[in-house]
């Protein structure tokens, strides 16, 4: 098969995305996440903070704040036991469900994602270290300052010394793959995308200024971190620093020499490293179309004398650089604000809020199924929501240009009952902060009809938002990297969405079982090369029977 016919499946007929033959071996399902064993580590204090609000910026860096971060980010945070229905029940459990929750959403809750972090502070020897979720601990993969390869493994367009460290978001196929099958290749670049959103927000209350490095030498990173890319590879690194990002974040690194690097050259600088790890499933399957589009993704070399950002190279992809990637993204949005005869538009208040309590909102985020409650949204809920979500999502990264630029990715949706606003599908215009009428009416039953499963009653949702985004995932000018990174920004504006919810007493649940076609119909965006990426219905909703145990310490 070939790769665009592959992403074609995962989007549109995603029947076709694993065979028909396919059963789950629920008996041998992997962890959740990754053990290594025999390494020194370093325990993390569990006494994390209860709020974070109102918290002082801080001088220097220190492993009690930084393990509190990495908790928020994507800890074990809570034990829960949920009784399924009885039919369900039957068919496949005994007992309740138990499982370990973090504060992130996750399909299937397996989270395919791994965090691991480069670390210089004074309380902890310098390093590559992986965040052991199970334990709340940081075990030690390399020891050492790694600086200047860091640097060049980012185009040298990053001046790494002046950052206390970086965070790298892995994608480990299997822990999706063994579920879903080749759909995981979807799932795990809008699951690590939804990590990177909540470690953005963190960052922001912690006092980190952080920015997303998508561009990068992949096998550069992946051998400075000792990953078998047969079965896991970095999908974004991102420096952390307690120094303006502007002095830092598109800079040469101190001491750089101009030139081009690739990635084999840099590798031959650090001894290859392979550590033993346990991911508890006794049969693991090959998934070689995982494989397949991650090599056809990554980046061989990248030239360090570009002016404004790093040129780079792909396997199958002529040299582009970041002023053509932000051109064409540019050219889009000027031909696109005026996409078709759009029908009302709604003017949103502009009121002021308190800002949301991460610690809170996390907290209190729920995902109902069959639990939503149809209750009438106000109109300045409605726009607080959209308004939060949206101006959170703006966040440094190496795809802009030095202009502040429009998101690639955009919300719309379908409201039913919100006062001020007539029942239909809209685009919400966050520069203008309005919502664009697409078509009048109560779409409930089109968008009931689209789902794969029954999973939600969405007569009972008053808001059922999709992320859109270009169908063509800027394939032209990032080739099939593209395609994560656009996948990955969907799921860092569904994590803004789903906590503005929850601070509004709301919740929301993504999903990916849903009819693409019908929707790029309802808002009439195909023949704009617009889609639907993901739908997150979202609305009150009452609380269903578990049990739930903090894991705080």
């Amino acid at each position: 098969m070939s790769l665009d016919a592959f992403l074609y499946d995962l989007h549109f007929d995603t029947d076709k995305a694993k065979p028909v033959d396919f059963e789950v071996d629920w008996e041998d399902a992997p962890h959740p996440y990754k053990l290594y064993r025999r390494l020194p580590a370093i325990p993390l204090c569990p006494e994390v903070p209860l709020t974070l609000e109102g918290r002082t910026s801080p001088t220097k860096p220190d492993l009690r704040e930084f393990g509190h971060f990495l908790w928020y980010v994507c800890g074990l945070t809570q034990l829960s036991q949920t009784y399924l229905e009885d039919e369900v029940a039957e068919e496949h459990w005994f007992g309740p469900l138990q499982s370990c929750r973090r504060f992130i959403p996750s399909g299937g809750a397996m989270y395919p994602y791994e965090l691991y972090v480069y670390l210089k502070m004074e309380d902890a020897p310098s390093g590559i270290y992986h965040y052991d979720v199970a334990h709340h601990r940081l075990v030690r993969l390399r020891s050492g300052n790694f600086d200047s390869y860091l640097a060049r493994a980012l185009g040298d367009r990053c001046d790494i010394s002046a950052c206390f460290g970086a965070a790298f978001v892995s994608s480990m196929y299997w822990k999706n793959f063994y579920k879903y099958n080749n759909f995981a290749y979807r799932l795990q670049g809008l699951d690590t995308g939804v990590m990177i959103g909540q470690l953005l927000e963190a960052a922001k209350r912690f006092g980190f200024e952080a920015g997303v490095r998508f561009q990068f030498l992949d096998r550069a990173v992946n051998h400075l971190l000792g990953l078998s890319e047969q079965e896991e590879s970095v999908y974004a690194v991102i420096p952390l620093s307690l120094s303006p990002i502007s002095e830092w974040f598109t800079k040469p690194s101190r001491g750089g020499s101009g030139g081009s690097i690739s990635a084999t050259e840099l590798c031959r600088e650090l001894t290859a490293v392979q550590h033993e790890h346990y991911v508890r499933s006794q049969r693991v399957l090959p998934f070689p179309m995982l494989i397949k589009m991650n090599e056809a993704s990554m980046m061989e070399s990248m030239d360090t004398q570009d002016t404004r950002d790093t040129t780079h190279t792909f396997d199958s992809l002529d040299t582009k650089n970041s002023a053509e990637i932000s051109g064409v993204i540019q050219n889009r949005i000027g031909s696109n604000r005026n996409w078709h005869d759009e029908g009302a538009t709604i003017t949103l208040p502009r009121g002021q809020r308190p800002p949301v309590d991460l610690a809170v909102a996390s907290q209190k985020r729920f995902s109902p199924e069959r639990d939503f409650v149809l209750e009438k949204v106000g109109l300045e809920q409605l726009a607080a929501l959209l308004h939060e979500a949206t101006a959170s999502f703006r966040y440094t990264n190496d795809l802009d240009g030095e202009e502040e630029e429009s998101a690639r990715v955009s919300l719309y949706g379908c409201f039913y009952q919100v006062e001020g606003v007539p029942d239909g599908a809209y685009r919400y215009d966050s520069t203008a902060h309005a919502l664009r009428q697409l078509r009048p009416g109560d779409h409930r039953l089109w968008l009931q009809e689209g789902m794969a499963l029954d999973n939600v009653n969405l007569f009972q949702v008053p808001l059922c938002f999709h992320v859109g985004g270009d169908r063509d995932h800027l394939k032209t000018v990032l080739g099939y990297r593209g395609y994560r990174i656009q996948q990955m920004e969907a799921g860092m504006l569904v994590q803004r969405l789903l906590l503005a919810a929850s601070a509004s007493g709301m919740g929301g649940h993504p999903l990916l079982g849903f009819d693409v076609s019908s929707c790029d119909e309802l808002y009439q965006i195909a023949s704009q090369g617009k889609t639907c990426l993901i739908q997150i219905p979202t609305g009150p909703y009452r609380h269903r029977p578990k049990l739930e145990g903090s894991l705080r310490g």
